[in-house]
């Protein structure tokens, strides 16, 4: 048994003074003062301090794992793993404990969030006159997820809450779902979405379905803030006695949702596509054939990635936003002949897709692309239904990095665009927002209860009825049953319209195409630039820190026109609300690009989106446009990468 004087000794080592940071050793330290630790945690920090292993423990330890605005994410294995943390390894690589650290994901950090959450909510419940605080938990396949889906469930009950968890891995939308349909206080998803193997999270969403926004975020952050270790280490024994599961009604339910995203009911069973789907190992196993199916589609599924695994093993990172991602499922595709490939990430909230085109070829569609697409198919389809009466009450809703083209397509149609800061959370706030406003016209009844023929008649008479809403990271959304993106519903979605092009003769990028002749060539891009560990942090918020006092003037030679910082000016969106302060960044050139700078949320890695329109008013304008558009997106694109490392 590792006693605390042996660490306290090892941090005292001249070497480890040296090279460990000051807040890295205060960290550790405040841990040790709760004596608490088990014997494998004490073991693995002597074993890191012995091996001399300091850039990991500074990684570990610089910060306490920060809990935003809509939860957290981290690593949940390190990248130096003693053997007291692996000790017994699954057949499926998951260590046996979760990576030590208060900047990692495992039971020490989890335990201090949920219990944070917690008296939020108890308080929220209080003074609103409700029962006691309840919470809906689900999780997707990645290493410890069930786990600590388990713990934050005992540690609600053993605070006297209730609370309800799946039988297995479930989608983040379902969650999104659950929460609105069971009448939870809250409710949690254990998942790093698309982010490595390595990773995982922990994603909060409050009774109105969609992740947290203010004043909500801000509360639970702030009591959070207040728990301490000593707080944490009664709360870490799981005991699920009076934890109950999810019922099948709920999931049933869910399914059913779905149908609303239909507008042509008949289209996928007149004109069938032949599609190929995978879940690339993840939760999108689980529903989405069946979902498929019950709406009389015959998916071929990839089946190596048809099985949940946390090692995501045929893919290097489970991203559909990533061509390598999408191979195995296009070698699929092309060996039957399918019309179109689709794609989930780990816990199915986003969707990748790759069509074929008209000489048999696959290609990849843009996050940016496939909203368009959408967009224009649902608003068209739902105009020739007489769905939308009313267009000025009608709305769009996107993030300002979505293409402009949407803003374009609405307009056009005579639908409001509502930009929104980055993440879904802003769109699901919105739903929720057009919710209350409609309340009035009520008379009590209970909205849930309300069907979506009704609602969109409702919404254009007293409110502003949602049509359609995305995010160029692969994220849509069709109704507001669900208050965040959905790619079990993206996937029909998408099914449904392949098979409107089908009998009209035409393949998918033909219709994107088409697209473009009608509102002009638009084209985007995103440049990432990662910066691992403790001083990758420090340098992106040194950058941010620095165009935010001295505004980028030029890129590759062209000037900037308009320089906008979402944190200092005030910014109103279509439905007059102010857009609320972030470290954002937009700026327009000269030429008439665009681009945007924005920090990652959820990993260390800072964004560079670019925003190209090019003018046609033939086809045979439109090749020249896209090479143009491309060209001078990714030499600027270049630029700004370069003014990122001279600041």
């Amino acid at each position: 048994m590792i006693q605390k004087e042996n660490i306290l000794k090892l941090l005292a080592l001249p070497q480890a003074q040296a090279k460990l940071l000051d807040s890295a050793k205060s960290n550790i330290e405040k841990l040790l003062d709760e004596n608490f630790l088990p014997d494998w945690a004490m073991s693995t920090l002597a074993q890191l301090l012995e091996s001399g292993a300091y850039e990991e423990l500074n990684d570990r330890f610089f910060t306490v794992i920060a809990f935003g605005t809509g939860g957290m994410r981290g690593r949940t294995i390190g990248k130096v793993s003693p053997s007291a943390e692996l000790g017994k390894v699954s057949e499926q690589g998951t260590p046996e404990h979760a990576a030590l650290g208060t900047n990692n994901m495992n039971d020490f950090t989890v335990a201090r969030a949920t219990i944070g959450l917690f008296n939020y909510c108890k308080k929220y419940c209080s003074a609103n006159g409700l029962g006691r605080p309840s919470l809906v938990v689900a999780h997707d396949v990645r290493h410890f997820s069930r786990h600590f889906c388990e713990l934050i469930a005992s540690i609600w009950t053993g605070l006297g809450g209730e609370a309800m968890i799946f039988d297995g891995p479930r989608s983040t939308p379902q969650l999104s779902f659950s929460v609105r349909e069971l009448k939870t206080t809250a409710g949690i998803v254990v998942t790093a979405s698309h982010n490595p193997s390595h990773d995982n999270g922990y994603k909060v969403y409050f009774s109105d379905g969609a992740q947290v926004i203010s004043p909500v975020a801000e509360g639970i952050v702030e009591e959070v803030s207040k728990v301490s270790w000593g707080d944490v280490k009664s709360r870490l024994n799981i005991d699920l006695k009076d934890v109950r599961a999810v019922p099948a009604a709920a999931e049933e339910a869910y399914i059913k949702a779905i149908e609303a995203c239909v507008i042509d009911t008949q289209a996928m069973r007149k004109n069938k596509p032949k599609l190929v789907f995978t879940a690339v190992h993840g939760t999108g196993a689980t529903l989405c054939p069946k979902i498929m199916r019950h709406f009389g589609l015959e998916p071929v599924l990839v089946d190596e990635q048809m099985k949940m695994d946390p090692r995501f093993p045929t893919v290097k990172q489970p991203n559909p936003e990533y061509p390598e991602t999408l191979s195995m499922g296009i070698a699929k595709a092309l060996e039957v002949s399918a019309d179109c490939l689709m794609a989930t990430d780990p816990d199915a909230d986003r969707m990748g897709v790759a069509v074929r085109t008209r000489d048999g070829s696959m290609r990849l569609l843009t996050g940016n692309m496939i909203g368009a697409l959408l967009e224009e198919y649902r608003i068209s389809r739902m105009e020739e239904f007489g769905w939308i009466k009313e267009p000025k009450n009608c709305a769009i809703i996107k993030t300002f990095v979505t293409s402009p083209l949407q803003d374009a397509i609405a307009a056009a149609h005579g639908l409001k665009c509502i930009n929104t800061l980055t993440g879904f959370k802003w769109i699901g706030g919105r739903l929720e927002h057009y919710q209350r406003q409609l309340a009035s016209s009520l008379n009590g009844e209970d909205y849930d209860g309300i069907s979506y023929e009704r609602r969109r008649e409702l919404y254009q008479k007293h409110s502003t009825f949602f049509v359609f809403g995305g995010e160029e990271s692969y994220g849509y959304l069709a109704t507001d049953y669900v208050r965040d993106k959905d790619a079990n519903a993206a996937v029909i979605m998408f099914s449904e319209m392949t098979a409107w092009l089908k009998g009209r003769g035409m393949t998918v990028d033909e219709y994107l195409d088409e697209i473009y002749l009608k509102y002009g060539y638009f084209y985007e891009s995103l440049k990432s630039v990662y910066r691992e560990g403790a001083a990758g942090a420090k340098k992106i918020q040194d950058f941010l820190k620095s165009i935010a006092e001295k505004p980028i003037e030029e890129v590759c030679g062209v000037k900037v026109a308009k320089a906008t910082d979402f944190f200092k000016d005030e910014i109103f969106d279509a439905d007059g609300l102010k857009i609320p302060r972030e470290k954002f960044f937009f700026y327009e050139l000269e030429n008439g690009y665009k681009f945007a700078i924005r920090a990652s949320g959820t990993e260390p890695k800072i964004k560079f989106y670019g925003f190209a329109k090019e003018s046609v008013s033939d086809k045979s304008q439109l090749a020249g446009a896209k090479e143009r558009a491309k060209a001078e997106l990714e030499r600027m694109l270049d630029g700004l990468e370069k003014i990122f490392d001279a600041r």
